[in-house]
């Protein structure tokens, strides 16, 4: 029988181990020389709170899962009951099939169906790829429909630095700006300066009891356009996750959760090609004519 997550593939390069399962082209395991660079979950479970899930057609959330795009109005399956938001695009749920597969290289495709409340086509193509400077992820969406597609994509990994809780770790974010949200639904409000705040990692430091589960942006780059974000241990290992331009934002959760056991055990790094509720204020929502495509990706290295 088939695994709750899909099918497994696994990628190896040098002393890097990954595997990816086929539902939600999900990163299930990242491993550098046997370290754990990302929190895992068992091939046999159902995939639990989106833990290195590809997100498409959009990321984080749509406010009560209602938007209006060309002049429709539309609604949402709600995903996320709790907060009344549709969480997370509607790709996470969908089992990929393998396009090409190598011993460090895997594509996988699936096809998002015109629906009730996104009533447009598009063939995703999610690419893996292991080599010495770590894994390597991309998302493209090619719109096989009639109509222009509102769209936006980022991953879900939860980064692991080594021993420890995310508490334990120091957080390099070089981020200037933070948008604010509600504390109960998360429902974005205002972009404010992380200036001298509590959301203000530009230079390293400790993230001790912080609460994060925000969307920065204004990102300092290399001269390659390259944004970079740093998780290190204690002991001085960590991980680190780098994008292009076609990520202006990055979304970043503590993985706070009720019960002690799983709580804060992987720092969430989420590049966005757009930030949370794009679909209904428009900020770098990106539009796919018929025939055109999109795309993005990021990696994930061992420090």
């Amino acid at each position: 029988m088939t695994d709750l997550s899909g099918r497994q593939y696994r990628l190896e390069s040098g002393s890097y181990r990954a595997t990816v399962a086929s539902v939600g082209a999900s990163l299930r395991e990242l491993t550098f020389d046997g370290r754990r660079l990302v929190v895992p979950f068992n091939a046999a479970e159902v995939r639990p709170a989106f833990r290195g899930a590809t997100l498409a057609p959009w990321p984080n959330r749509v406010v009560d899962g209602t938007y209006s795009f060309d002049g429709t109005d539309y609604q949402l399956s709600l995903t996320e009951p709790s907060r009344h938001h549709a969480l997370h695009g509607l790709a996470g749920w969908l089992d990929f099939s393998a396009l090409e597969e190598s011993a460090d290289r895997l594509v996988l495709g699936a096809t998002v169906e015109a629906q009730v409340g996104y009533p447009f086509r598009l063939e995703l193509r999610i690419e893996f790829r292991l080599d010495d400077g770590g894994l390597h992820w991309s998302v493209s969406a090619l719109n096989t429909g009639a109509l222009a597609a509102p769209f936006g994509t980022g991953p879900h990994p939860y980064l692991v630095a080594g021993d420890g809780h995310v508490d334990d770790w120091a957080l390099e974010l070089p981020a200037s700006s933070v948008l604010t949200v509600t504390a109960d639904r998360l429902i974005p409000l205002d972009l404010d300066t992380v200036e001298g705040g509590e959301f203000d990692f530009r230079s390293s430091r400790t993230i001790a009891d912080t609460f994060i589960d925000h969307a920065f942006t204004d990102i300092t780059r290399n001269e390659n356009g390259l944004a970079s974000v740093r998780v290190l241990s204690m002991a001085g290992t960590g991980v680190g996750m780098s994008w292009g331009t076609d990520c202006p934002w990055v979304q970043v959760h503590t993985a706070d959760r009720p019960a002690p056991e799983p709580s804060r055990i992987g720092l969430a790094v989420e590049p966005m090609t757009c930030p949370p509720d794009a679909f209904n204020s428009g900020t770098d929502l990106l539009v796919i004519q018929p025939g055109e495509s999109a795309s993005a990706g990021w990696s994930i290295h061992a420090i």
